[in-house]
């Protein structure tokens, strides 16, 4: 059983639900990452999903736009990523690690490199978001192989076929994107999201996370009632924008704190990580 798997069993059994945030390798750069990684962890983050940042990120919308063109301007490559990851590992053995970005990275290094490099850096898990699961079998195989989860994306507009391909392909979590457009854009349907999370579970048979459009502890806690995981990225990206440098760590921790809290109220009488 994979790192990540296991984080869904032990929380499925306390009656909790995952926490997965999102923040780019780099931004506002490379010496603060690590301290915000374990900010995420300290504000109650079961997950986290690291951005490898490219200059052409088609799924994101302009504030992960503009984290990743702030990592590429101070010279963050995928090999300075891994290096991260080994750093943090150094404090925290546990705390699941997925890299998520796109393709082109990864096949300028070679997917056996990639794969070889990411795992014994210390990540458990990837999502390559132009990487689509039937297309990418080697990949998926490869890495699974390593002992790394191949994460894969879900869309409302997936159908039943997308379903098994991912299903075949992929392990860890399914990334249900709940609307149709880049990340931070739109309004959450939940009433379209709780009818569509039920049938994706039973298709794949693995733990549904839902991102896009998660801005507060509100929407996290609405979305946290019909989902195994929330997946919160474009505001603590703002939250860092907005932060002065000196309270950044800080701000973020506050912030994952109150997710954490609001996701917590769905099972009472547990706490936050301390």
């Amino acid at each position: 059983m994979s790192k990540i798997q296991s984080t869904f069993q032990q929380l499925q059994g306390a009656g909790r639900k995952a926490l997965i945030p999102f923040i780019t390798a780099g931004d506002p750069d490379a010496s603060l990452t690590v301290p915000l990684m374990h900010a995420l962890v300290a504000g109650g983050a079961d997950i986290i999903e690291l951005g490898v940042p490219f200059s052409d990120p088609m799924a994101d919308g302009p504030t992960i736009q503009r984290a990743s063109e702030r990592a590429l301007a101070q010279g963050m490559s995928l090999r300075k990523v891994f290096d991260i990851v080994r750093t943090f590992r150094t404090e925290d053995a546990d705390t699941p690690v997925v890299l998520m970005g796109y393709a082109n990275p990864i096949e300028a290094m070679g997917v056996g490199r990639f794969v070889t490099d990411a795992k014994a850096a210390g990540v458990d898990g990837v999502l390559v978001v132009d990487y689509p699961p039937e297309e990418c079998v080697e990949f998926a195989a490869s890495a699974r192989a390593a002992g790394l989860d191949p994460i894969f994306l879900l869309a409302p507009t997936s159908t039943e076929q997308r379903f098994a391909d991912v299903a075949r392909a992929g392990s860890g979590y399914i990334y249900y994107v709940s609307l149709k457009g880049v990340t931070g854009s739109g309004k959450l349907d939940l009433d379209e999201v709780a009818r569509r999370i039920p049938a994706i579970r039973a298709a794949v048979g693995m733990p549904v996370g839902v991102g896009f459009g998660i801005r507060d502890a509100a929407s996290a806690r609405s979305i946290g009632a019909v989902a195994d995981a929330v997946v919160i990225g474009s505001r603590i990206i703002e939250e860092i924008e907005q932060s002065p440098r000196d309270a950044v760590v800080a701000n973020v921790t506050a912030f994952m704190r109150g997710i954490r809290e609001a996701l917590d109220s769905l099972a009472p009488g547990v706490g936050v990580k301390s």
